[in-house]
């Protein structure tokens, strides 16, 4: 750790990553500017209210950065762009022309994440509408007129877009990815209120359980970042030429980790398990006894109080990281490049061979981090259940995510600095 803090003191003293910095902060400054403007029609006291009383909707706010508990312009978060970029990534599973297009490179690339971006606008208008009804059934949101309703679904959509592109600013101008960081800025700045709470809280509680619950945060924070940095280092070697007449040869490493996926996976997982609880709140004002019945079924299903939330939260963690290590790494091309190029892993054929080797030892690895993504994940509230402490709940999910990003940004700027003190010794 020390060394992930002295490469982030010198990213600072770099002119080219301190402006990466900057640029950083200011985005960062924009997006908590913009969250705190409200959009029009809302019942502010009655909204607080409402998210003090909802666990689900709590959740769904932290990872939008806090914009949906102040209902500001921002209200949706980056909750459509997500869902977008989990359809786009679905489908090309299954129609074989935007596979092939994944496999173009950078092109093929910048024309599905094209594709997605005109897939968030009608992602972020039905949310929005979704959101509206919700809203007007908790008296919380009373529009009086058609042209209300379509002023405030603009304005949240336009919303919408407008993190979406911070996002994409921040990937290309800042200092990782933006989705992340732009979740990560959100889950900080709500940090302090949570503990505020818990400092209000705490005669309330007994001291063995305020203790449980910290040495419970502390491993969960040290288990990260262990699994984080863990990698599984498979041997290369390459064959060298070093005369015309003998020949010798070099070695080296591929590193596998242990968590592929980052943070992406509880971020996907957390897009989709709070979906069915606010549609089961939707149709509880409908007049179907039918439509009321499932809504019954999705509300105790999906409560975060009881066992079927945690085990389905659970399977989407794991499912998605699987998901997202297939998608982001691909053994056949590692494969293709390694025997390009001379090498070969000891033992193993170059080729499919190489290939099926990599398959394997990834999903043997890949389990173990998925399986503890899934614990780390449902952890706080189990922890929350058995302590009696409830306001560091959210933000003992967010850790997951704030020790991630402050990993994979170090990571990141210590990488860029080898690079260029490599450039500048050549």
């Amino acid at each position: 750790m020390t060394n992930r803090f002295s490469s982030i003191l010198n990213a600072v003293k770099t002119p080219e990553l301190r402006k990466k910095f900057l640029i950083t902060l200011g985005i960062f400054a924009i997006f908590r500017l913009i969250a705190h403007v409200p959009a029009p029609g809302v019942d502010l006291v009655a909204l607080n209210q409402l998210f003090a009383s909802n666990q689900i909707l709590g959740l769904l706010d932290i990872f939008s950065g806090g914009t949906l508990a102040n209902f500001s312009v921002m209200a949706l978060g980056l909750a459509p762009y997500i869902n977008a970029s989990i359809v786009l990534q679905l489908l090309t599973m299954v129609f074989p022309k935007l596979e092939a297009l994944q496999k173009e490179g950078d092109l093929g690339r910048e024309k599905i994440n094209q594709y997605t971006r005109l897939l968030t606008v009608p992602l972020a208008a039905l949310q929005s509408i979704g959101m509206v009804v919700l809203l007007r059934n908790q008296q919380v949101l009373n529009p009086t007129s058609p042209a209300d309703i379509i002023t405030i679904v603009t304005t949240m959509v336009a919303g919408t877009c407008l993190l979406m592109w911070l996002g994409e600013l921040l990937t290309e101008y800042g200092l990782g990815n933006g989705i992340s960081l732009l979740i990560f800025a959100g889950i900080v700045s709500r940090l302090p209120i949570s503990l505020f709470q818990t400092t209000s809280i705490i005669q309330a509680v007994s001291l063995s359980h305020l203790l449980a619950f910290s040495i419970m945060g502390l491993a969960v924070i040290a288990g990260i970042v262990y699994v984080n940095e863990a990698t599984r280092q498979i041997t290369v070697r390459y064959a060298r030429r070093i005369s015309t007449s003998s020949q010798g040869g070099t070695s080296t490493h591929l590193p596998l980790r242990v968590n592929q996926a980052g943070v992406i996976p509880i971020i996907f997982a957390v897009s989709l398990v709070v979906m069915p609880s606010i549609l089961g709140s939707w149709l509880q004002q409908a007049s179907n006894p039918t439509l009321v019945r499932l809504s019954g079924l999705l509300v105790n299903w999906f409560d975060p109080n009881r066992a079927p939330y945690h085990l389905i939260y659970f399977g989407l963690v794991v499912a998605f990281t699987y998901f997202y290590t297939a998608v982001t790494f691909n053994p056949d091309k590692i494969a293709d490049d390694i025997k390009k190029y001379g090498g070969f892993i000891p033992g193993i054929r170059p080729g499919r061979p190489t290939a099926d080797y990599l398959s394997y030892v990834l999903n043997r690895i890949t389990l173990a981090g998925a399986i503890f993504l899934g614990l780390v994940a449902i952890l706080p509230s189990i922890a929350s259940s058995l302590t009696g402490i409830t306001t560091l709940t959210l933000g003992g999910t967010g850790i997951l995510i704030v020790v991630s990003v402050v990993l994979e940004v170090s990571k990141s700027l210590e990488s860029q600095l080898i690079m260029r003190n490599y450039d500048s010794f050549l």
